[in-house]
């Protein structure tokens, strides 16, 4: 073989690797680096999972439809924010929701040292278990991002780690319509698959308190209407890993 087939043989094998490596460590589905929590075996089960908050207006307006719905949700909240709204946190919980583990300051886990990824696991169960005086046992990795190590962190801390099946593309300006059009692409998806939908949205943003979030509170709100009596939403601690 001549020696430029041979570096092109080895630079294609390299790409084939760090690809393989990002979409073991992005790709929500993707159970290559570990176990984690996607959704059940019954296409009529859904689970909201709101990310990024609190965020006051836009979490409360949804424990508001959640409530008239009678509905559970999962929220998966980072750190800082729950240090300066613990009031927020409280209600959310006593609401009935699920509340879990978003890291401190939602870094991405992938590129940050095995310290730094304990480090924001610990802070923001210590953050949560201060407000709500009990134990955490849910999270979820910003963007996805997770490596083994992520994982195995996450488990030694008691925190059963959660991915996503269903994405509305929330977290830039958009309507009700189209995040609900989005989620219902992936659904669609996962009932011919014989699974649940784990549907991923956002209550809050990453860089601040504050961010809108209301056209989410609408999808979730026609989501709701739409599929009341036909399916049954539950929290993300009805599946298994």
């Amino acid at each position: 073989m001549s020696l430029p087939l041979i570096a092109g043989s080895a630079l294609a094998a390299a790409g084939l690797g760090v690809g393989g490596y990002f979409y073991a460590g992005m790709w929500p589905t993707s159970q290559l680096f570990g176990r984690a929590v996607l959704a059940g075996r019954d296409p009529a089960e859904y689970a909201l999972t709101y990310d990024d908050g609190p965020n006051d207006r836009c979490t409360e307006a949804l424990l508001e439809i959640l409530a008239r719905y009678q509905t559970r949700a999962t929220f998966f909240m980072i750190g800082r924010f729950v240090r300066e709204r613990g009031a927020l946190v409280r209600r959310v919980r006593e609401a009935g929701h699920l509340v879990a583990n978003h890291t401190f300051t939602h870094p991405v886990l992938l590129f940050e040292k095995p310290a730094k990824v304990r480090e924001e696991l610990a802070r923001t169960n210590a953050a949560l278990e201060d407000a709500l005086g009990e134990r955490v046992t849910h999270f979820r990795p910003p963007h996805g991002a997770r490596r083994p190590d992520v994982l195995r962190a996450a488990r030694e801390l008691g925190l059963t780690p959660v991915l996503w099946n269903a994405m509305g593309y929330d977290w830039k300006p958009t309507t009700g319509e189209t995040i609900l059009a989005n989620l219902d692409r992936s659904i669609v998806r996962n009932r011919r698959r014989g699974r649940g939908s784990n549907l991923l949205l956002h209550d809050g943003g990453q860089a601040s308190i504050g961010q809108d979030r209301m056209a989410t509170v609408r999808a979730t709100e026609m989501l709701l209407e739409r599929e009341r009596g036909r399916v049954r939403f539950v929290t993300v601690d009805a599946w298994q890993a």
